[in-house]
């Protein structure tokens, strides 16, 4: 994937603390067996009413915030379950980004994983930015990798990242890819254990053919 280094644009409010999962993506969506096809679940019960009717009040329903790529949410957003579709269907839906004082652990790590980036921001900080986008929707947001710092319609914040989690971001990888950027020292450091504790290697292979099994 390209390397990114700078998110930018139209922000809006999600004015729940402890948003989990659940009301991120509902159960009733996760019946296909891949990715696709998850944004029309993404906050399903906030946006729309009992009977499948939009919520005219709901910031994502509202004409002004279409287009919105950066969520400012509250405390604990992304707690609950596992499901990683949370973090695929907010991408479909068009998020790149969420700031919020605090994540669930598990959300964090899927987000970092499937490059949805994350900024934690202290909590009256979220609470200005979501006052100032909320009171106008032209309003927009920056978050810079390269300074590390979110440049917002109340002020320029610097946030933390773990340097592990910036370069998987900015590079485009998941744990896989940033691992087989090691890919020699890997090898060389098998060769050079195999070769001090050969009986170690190929364990399984050898106890099958041993047993006479394939």
């Amino acid at each position: 994937m390209p390397e990114t280094t700078c998110i930018a644009g139209k922000a809006a409010a999600i004015r729940f603390e402890n948003l989990d999962t659940d009301q991120i993506i509902p159960k009733q969506f996760l019946r296909g067996i891949d990715k696709s096809g998850l944004a029309q679940g993404i906050l399903y019960d906030h946006r729309f009413d009992a009977s499948g009717a939009p919520r005219a009040d709901f910031v994502l329903n509202r004409p002004e915030y279409a287009g919105t790529g950066i969520l400012v949410g509250g405390a604990n957003f992304g707690c609950g379950s596992s499901r990683e579709h949370a973090v695929w269907g907010l991408q479909q839906f068009g998020i790149r980004a969420v700031i919020a004082p605090s994540f669930g652990e598990i959300f964090y790590s899927n987000a970092m994983n499937n490059r949805l980036l994350l900024v934690m921001l202290p909590r009256d900080v979220i609470e200005h930015l979501m006052d100032a986008v909320d009171a106008d929707s032209r309003n927009t947001v920056s978050i810079d990798l390269d300074a590390m710092r979110v440049r917002t319609p109340v002020g320029e914040h610097a946030f933390e990242l773990s340097a592990r989690h910036r370069r998987m971001f900015i590079e485009g990888l998941d744990m896989i890819g940033l691992s087989l950027r090691q890919r020699g020292e890997i090898e060389q450091f098998m060769a050079q254990y195999w070769s001090a504790f050969p009986w170690t290697q190929n364990v399984a292979a050898r106890t099958r053919a041993r047993l006479g099994r394939t």
